[in-house]
């Protein structure tokens, strides 16, 4: 929420309170919220208060340092994260992590070049690429489409006696599948276990989305049958690309069984499957099956995020169901999230329509109940008296 001082005052407390709960992971959110939202010096003016007002006695060393320069890497701001190996080379002594978290950074800035001028960098410096360093690079080609490339790398990395490990074939998988090389991405699922490596849900997400790509949903459909009579839980990755493939070819007929298939394994699928089904229930005026989402996730203990909430209000509403809409944006409330003024506009324009002013009423008590407490972010409802009128 970007509340940086009361952040940092947290912090303090935590660490004159119970110091022993502070670890690395602690300051690595913190320094890359500041890395985010604010500017270069300021990030180094946060790694500073962490050394002195934080972890107060810690001598700061070389991890210290790589969460320092993985705040940088991880937002892709390359230029600030070189000058920061510059500029404390000399005080930490940079290792191969150091090297590959940069060698991430530019990685994840999409330019195959800059990681491989930062790699032949890398072993001028006299650092020693280790299976990190070619994943990272093989990562890199595959994005890209350049899959021979890739391949030649692996063929390195094992005429280097580097561990090629299933994260490594599973980049590989989804690399054969953005060319299209189903054949070749079939090979490599099947190399897995022969590489004395265990398939793991990575392994089979990369072939699912490979024929899933390439139209081929039965096989994927079959994938998930194995994953599951292997005991490897499908995530939601699995669901999400399946739900893509059954979109395309089997219509709501394919969604609705999976999906029933899927609340019966009590499996809660992500934000992006929620929002992408609840948009696909309403379009395809399956409001039953959308009511039956918001339900099933409720029951679970999970509030759906608020553009989910206003595809089924849009939804309900432009069938009469308003008093199923008002439910909805009340169980929202209160759990302590806002809903957006879109909803709440569109409620309020139906309840006085109806001449429902008490349900109104205590949308509107609860906004600014909930005012009180967490000011609003833009785009949200503040209440009745901050409405438009609508004619």
């Amino acid at each position: 929420m970007r509340y940086f001082d009361k952040a940092w005052s947290l912090l303090i407390q935590i660490a004159n309170a119970r110091s022993d709960l502070l670890t690395l992971k602690a300051m690595s959110i913190m320094l890359a919220k500041i890395a985010k939202y604010k500017s270069f010096e300021e990030t180094l003016d946060g790694f500073r208060r962490m050394e002195e007002e934080v972890f107060v006695g810690r001598e700061f060393g070389n991890d210290e340092f790589n969460v320092l320069l993985k705040a940088f890497a991880t937002q892709r701001q390359m230029k600030e994260a070189r000058s920061v190996f510059v500029r404390f080379v000399d005080r930490f002594k940079a290792d191969t992590k150091s090297m590959n978290i940069l060698l991430l950074g530019f990685k994840e800035t999409g330019d195959v070049t800059s990681v491989e001028l930062f790699y032949h960098e890398m072993v001028k410096r006299g650092f020693k690429p280790d299976s990190v360093s070619f994943g990272i690079r093989i990562d890199a080609y595959c994005k890209k489409g350049r899959f021979g490339d890739a391949l030649r790398l692996l063929e390195e990395m094992e005429s280097r006696k580097f561990v090629v490990s299933v994260e490594t074939i599973t980049t590989l998988i989804h690399g054969a599948g953005l060319v299209q090389n189903t054949g070749k991405a079939w090979q490599l699922f099947n190399e897995i276990p022969l590489r004395n490596l265990v398939v793991d849900s990575g392994a089979y997400n990369a072939l699912i989305t490979t024929l899933v790509r390439n139209r081929d949903v039965v096989s994927a459909l079959s994938l998930m049958d194995e994953m599951i009579e292997k005991q490897i839980e499908p995530d939601g990755v699995t669901y999400h690309t399946i739900f893509l493939g059954l979109m395309k070819s089997r219509g709501i007929e394919g969604v609705s069984e999976l999906y029933l298939k899927m609340t019966q394994r009590k499996f809660v699928p992500k934000t992006r499957t929620v929002v992408m089904l609840m948009k696909y229930f309403c379009h395809n005026s399956r409001l039953d099956l959308s009511l039956s989402l918001w339900n099933y996730l409720v029951e679970k203990g999970h509030c759906p995020h608020a553009h989910a909430l206003d595809l089924l209000v849009t939804g309900l509403c432009s069938r009469g169901l308003v008093q199923e809409a008002f439910s909805c944006s009340k169980q929202t409330l209160e759990r302590g999230r806002y809903i957006s003024s879109t909803a709440f506009l569109m409620l309020e324009r139906l309840l006085k329509q109806s001449r429902d002013v008490d349900k109104l009423k205590e949308l509107d008590q609860m906004i600014k109940k909930l005012r009180s407490v967490l000011p609003p972010s833009r785009g949200h409802a503040t209440g009745i008296s901050d409405s438009k009128v609508i004619v």
